[in-house]
């Protein structure tokens, strides 16, 4: 998870829905966007409310929407991935046992900012889109529009049933490392189709 600008990105490709901190829903612009695009907003700090969520999550699959759940729980400078949270993968174990665990399938997925007006990005360029620690939205969305155009690569890895790792950290290891590989890839320019992540 990189920046605000993946909610846009990602969602320009394909009918997808994310799961988002409840506080999301209030920033400005992209808080709009995400509530139009079917966003599922959980509050960490109501425990109760996680069965609210699940039926959310389930309702989007049953009507043939993907779910899209950033794994890291908050976004990158861009040129790494963050270690992954095993507790925010609990809402997909959760799912797969309500909605019979062949149902629901998890892909692995990356995305990277690789080049500004067609000329690739260095390390040094990626904090113009990412957002991250500290940084203001509002003048960082400002920065990025009077920036121009963002070459983005969305890469996916080899989805599988939620119910094979059987143990949720194993998943969220096995998850954590196909997406280090599938943005080491797309960084160094030779992104992974789901055939050569299978044999990498």
């Amino acid at each position: 998870h990189v920046s605000w600008a993946d909610i846009v990105a990602i969602g320009s490709i394909a009918p997808v829905a994310f799961v988002a901190k409840r506080e999301d829903a209030s920033w400005p612009l992209v808080g709009i966007t995400a509530k139009v695009q079917g966003t599922v907003f959980v509050d960490r700090t109501r425990r109760y409310q996680a069965g609210e969520a699940v039926a959310e999550i389930l309702k989007r699959l049953a009507d043939g929407v993907s779910v899209v759940l950033f794994a890291e729980g908050t976004s990158s400078d861009g040129n790494r991935v963050l270690p992954f949270r095993s507790a925010l993968l609990g809402v997909v174990e959760e799912a797969s046992s309500h909605g019979g665990a062949g149902d629901v399938v998890i892909q692995p997925m990356s995305i990277s900012y690789i080049g500004l007006h067609g000329i690739p990005m260095g390390r040094q360029h990626r904090p113009l889109v990412a957002w991250y620690g500290d940084l203001d939205f509002l003048p960082h969305i400002k920065a990025f529009i009077e920036h121009g155009a963002v070459d983005a690569i969305v890469s996916y890895g080899e989805a599988f049933p939620a119910n094979v790792e059987g143990d949720r950290k194993a998943m969220t290891k096995r998850l954590e490392s196909s997406v280090r590989r599938l943005l080491a890839s797309s960084l160094r320019g030779r992104p992974l189709t789901v055939q050569n992540a299978r044999r990498g």
